[in-house]
């Protein structure tokens, strides 16, 4: 749904705090060296509820999300503080920001072609603003359709969180909203800093390159099971003979975008594909999930015009993600951070530095438990990662049967007018499909 059909009015803003003080001896936060190099932005979600069966005014359902946030924070009590000098968070309990906002449009209108502009009306904050390293970290839209359907909009700072952390609390902050016997599986454990001791660093970090000078046009691509499948058969080789569904879905996006770069240039272009991992589980031994803060890597995969084929971009990624094993995670066990940290930002920039380079970046959120989400009034109809401006950019994440992909691409105009009309792409995945199939045969809305 085109994003001036969308209209957003936002009816109310306070501040939550937690709904106990927190204690003196907690009152400072110190950072991980992770978290103080971790970009100035947010982390944003949009969770879309439409099983309510007639039509609500809000009140119950804002007031449950308010009093449960209150208690969650509580136990995350460095989430409702603020950053104090780039090392550590004051935790003085001002709280998170939370927004009530009345939709006009139906949410089944609006699932007809989810706009990518338009999703971004529901949350409270930019996720390239500042305010991220001086205001709240934690930020709450609740946006009530004319139907009663609701999204909620949720932004966590990345200084103080990285998407493990977000679905950490996110789980938390449901428990509490649907009063689970299983709250206490997601208490928080904040011993990252002793793991990865502050530096004296400047309170931002340096970008690497720069993503956002030009004009660009964000897709939705939707995989499912079958086609996925295929595209793994397809990219078994002799170095990766399993393939998963991350991979064949990432290299085929990553291929497809270099064919549309390739169109509009004339030199030889050399590609490198940043992605995200998960540190936790690589550590020896391995960090407990619960573990909060910025505990996540990013592993590079190059590849010039002759490594184009899908078989050789999933054995570069399959390598990156090997390399990264070895050099990287191999000194974080061996305390050595900070050494890692900055032979890994000296390659990079070496890489960047080449000329003739297109950057792309692909973050994954697949396998995160976002569907299973209940604040009381059952589980999502559909959750997405509202995306930036930021060319080049990849964001996956699980469909709601939990088989198939959902990406969110963005590319410049020009590089996105191929794209989009790429033959191999459109047999393996629909281009913007409706999301409207996700509706319960018996909603209302």
């Amino acid at each position: 749904m085109a994003i001036d059909q969308v209209n957003v009015e936002i009816v109310a803003r306070e501040v939550i705090g937690p709904s106990s003080p927190t204690l003196n001896h907690l009152r400072k936060f110190n950072l991980s060296l992770l978290d103080q190099l971790a970009p100035v932005s947010y982390e944003p979600l949009v969770l879309l509820y439409s099983n309510f069966q007639q039509q609500r005014t809000g009140y119950h359902e804002s007031l449950r999300l308010k009093r449960s946030l209150s208690e969650t924070l509580t136990r995350f009590y460095p989430l409702a503080g603020r950053i104090k000098d780039g090392a550590s968070i004051e935790c003085n309990d001002l709280g998170a920001v939370f927004v009530e906002s009345r939709v006009s449009c139906l949410l089944s209108k609006f699932l007809e072609k989810p706009d990518a502009e338009a999703i971004r009306k529901f949350i409270p904050v930019e996720t390239e603003s500042p305010e991220a390293l001086t205001g709240s970290l934690v930020l709450v839209q609740a946006n009530f359709f004319a139907c009663g359907g609701l999204a909620i909009g949720v932004c966590i700072s990345h200084k103080a969180a990285d998407p493990v952390t977000f679905s950490t609390f996110i789980k938390a902050w449901a428990a509490a909203a649907f009063r689970s016997v299983n709250d206490s599986t997601v208490l928080p454990l904040f011993n990252a800093s002793s793991l990865f001791p502050p530096q004296n660093l400047p309170l931002t970090r340096p970008a690497a390159v720069e993503l956002m000078n030009d004009k660009c046009v964000t897709k939705r691509l939707v995989f499912d099971a079958s086609k996925i499948a295929a595209l793994q058969a397809k990219a078994v080789s002799e170095s990766v003979t399993c393939p998963t569904r991350v991979e064949a879905v990432t290299a085929l996006i990553w291929k497809c975008a270099m064919n549309a770069s390739r169109s509009n240039s004339e030199h030889l272009r050399y590609s490198i594909l940043s992605q995200s991992v998960n540190l936790r589980k690589r550590m020896v031994p391995p960090l407990p999930e619960n573990t909060i803060g910025n505990l996540v890597g990013y592993f590079a995969s190059c590849a010039t015009e002759c490594e184009i084929e899908l078989q050789s971009l999933v054995g570069q990624l399959r390598k990156g993600l090997r390399d990264f094993g070895e050099n990287y995670v191999e000194k974080l066990g061996e305390g050595k951070a900070f050494m890692a940290v900055c032979e890994s930002f000296q390659e990079a920039g070496s890489m960047l530095q080449e000329g003739n380079v297109d950057f792309y970046a692909s973050t994954d959120f697949c396998r995160f438990p976002f569907y299973g989400i209940d604040f009381g009034w059952g589980k999502p109809t559909w959750v997405t990662i509202p995306t930036g401006a930021n060319k080049n950019v990849t964001t996956i994440m699980d469909t709601r049967d939990g088989e198939g992909v959902e990406a969110w691409v963005t590319l410049t105009e020009e590089d996105m007018a191929f794209f989009e009309r790429d033959r191999e792409l459109l047999a393996a995945a629909s281009l913007d499909p409706s999301a409207l199939d996700l509706i319960m045969p018996m909603s209302s809305l």
